[in-house]
């Protein structure tokens, strides 16, 4: 859907109060007047302004939404250190950084970008030294705990309450990530592809191609119980090379050595998850080697999107010296794939995916 430019409120009230400093704020986002913008956000008391009010009028879109859109840098500035929150959403699901992008913006982009970093990063610091062990796996413990189905056709993984943990709209995805972590290892004696880690089975997609590249080794880590059944009745514990590892991969991956090729997809909706994962990496992806992961963390919005894969790069870089680059690949699962799940997990037409190299 094409932005249509957000106007200045009305003189009529939108809210059951009349937010005359809120509605002053707007019409000075939209005309760039940050010595109005600075006064107003000055303000204390009960004519203090709410940074974050919403105009109703205009798809509940903020001062924020309305600076970025109208390509005001220093006003936008001045939102985020009053407290503008960087991920609010309009009624559309918009931020204000897809408003900045659509209308061409891209230092009010980038700008809002970097702000998304920098405050995930400090919330996952704060919440890391907040929470307890047993609060970091209750989540994944509840998970084990649920019965997990597949459907008659094999296509798809369900849970308990119909959510989608694996689907096979992700097939081209898994085959292209496949191509990307079977190479040979440059650093390596082996000549050909030489030993990889797939973390979470789920309908066997990636190991399935894994298979096609004729690895020296093929170990495969599972800790759901009936996935780890599905896999045995069809036959992976019998294929040649390969190694079922069954648990959590917090409590095996200590005992399996080092790989030159890895890939991790194990169900997770937050970004913690796969921090966790990244902070062990060093200990078993060999020089040379490739890493790469399923790249579906706030797959509903796109700058959502783009902060957590930012995220991980950085992160990645700094703890490891690990360089990433992103592959698009165009993908948008129309609604019948979507038939009989209860939530989507992916809304985007465009898949980034990560291509991991660790050269120590």
């Amino acid at each position: 859907m094409d932005t249509q430019p957000i106007e200045a409120p009305t003189e009529a009230p939108t809210e059951a109060w009349e937010a005359v400093n809120e509605k002053r704020l707007m019409k000075a986002c939209v005309s760039g007047d940050l010595a109005e913008v600075q006064q107003l956000l000055s303000l204390k008391g009960e004519e203090r302004v709410a940074v974050h009010w919403a105009d109703s009028a205009n798809f509940h879109c903020t001062a924020l939404h309305v600076a970025a859109q109208h390509g005001h840098l220093e006003i936008v500035r001045a939102l985020l250190e009053d407290g503008a929150p960087w991920n609010i959403l309009d009624s559309n699901d918009k931020t204000a950084a897809e408003y900045a992008q659509e209308a061409g913006h891209k230092e009010i982009y980038d700008e809002l970008l970097n702000t998304g970093i920098r405050s995930e990063l400090i919330l996952g610091c704060i919440e890391k030294m907040q929470r307890t062990d047993e609060q970091h796996h209750a989540c994944n413990k509840d998970y084990l705990k649920q019965e997990l189905k597949y459907t008659d056709d094999g296509a798809q993984l369900l849970d308990a309450v119909g959510n989608g943990v694996m689907m096979g709209w992700e097939d081209p995805l898994m085959k292209l990530h496949a191509e990307q972590i079977c190479v040979p290892n440059p650093e390596s004696e082996c000549q050909g592809v030489g030993d990889i880690l797939n973390v979470g089975f789920g309908l066997g997609l990636i190991d399935t191609y894994i298979q096609g590249h004729k690895p020296r080794s093929h170990t495969i880590i599972e800790a759901h119980p009936d996935v780890y059944k599905h896999m045995i009745e069809l036959g992976w514990d019998k294929k040649p090379g390969v190694k079922i590892v069954f648990g959590r991969w917090q409590d095996v991956i200590h005992d399996l050595g080092f790989f030159d090729g890895i890939f991790f997809d194990t169900y997770g909706e937050f970004y913690e998850h796969l921090k966790e994962f990244h902070e062990y990496l060093g200990d078993h992806l060999k020089p040379g080697g490739t890493y790469s992961y399923f790249s579906g963390l706030a797959a509903t919005n796109p700058f959502f999107y783009t902060v957590y894969l930012e995220i991980a790069r950085l992160e990645l870089s700094e703890m490891l010296g690990i360089e990433t680059k992103f592959i698009p690949i165009h993908i948008n699962p129309d609604e019948e794939t979507w038939k009989g799940v209860t939530r989507k997990y992916w809304t985007l037409e465009t898949y980034l995916l990560p291509v991991c190299t660790w050269k120590k």
